[in-house]
């Protein structure tokens, strides 16, 4: 048995099957293909969901790494897909909570919100890179 390849993409060694073709299980970048790294990287803007101590701020970035390095926090509960339309109507939707600026108090309503968002905020956003890359 050969030894397992990272995926081109993220690294990652776990695969599974799509469409009969194997696929990394972290990014869904197909086995075989390689990124183009001549090309400029896709832009995909995520809105965030940082925790510092009893507030959550909700913010918008195309860079979370850059972003999150900047920002103090305690957590990073999540990314949901969208920029600042998305952010502005979250910010709309729990302007109730609002302590200032892009901080809300982490009330039980916003952290439902953001538990329905799901899964693993790094591995979410490096599958919409390998999305936007493979596009």
């Amino acid at each position: 048995m050969g030894m397992a390849v990272s995926c081109a993409f993220c690294g990652e060694p776990d695969r599974v099957r799509v469409g009969g073709r194997a696929a990394c299980a972290a990014c869904g970048w197909v086995v075989g293909d390689v990124p183009d790294h001549d090309l400029p990287p896709p832009r995909v803007e995520v809105v965030y969901y940082l925790r510092y101590a009893d507030r959550i701020k909700i913010g918008t970035t195309a860079d979370p790494r850059r972003r999150l390095k900047a920002i103090r926090h305690d957590d990073l509960l999540a990314f949901e897909r969208g920029g600042r339309p998305v952010e502005q109507a979250r910010h709309a939707r729990f302007a109730h909570l609002r302590e200032g600026g892009e901080w809300f108090t982490a009330a039980p309503e916003l952290l439902a919100h953001i538990a329905a968002l799901g899964g693993e905020p790094w591995r979410r956003h490096t599958r919409w890179l390998a999305a936007a890359y493979r596009r």
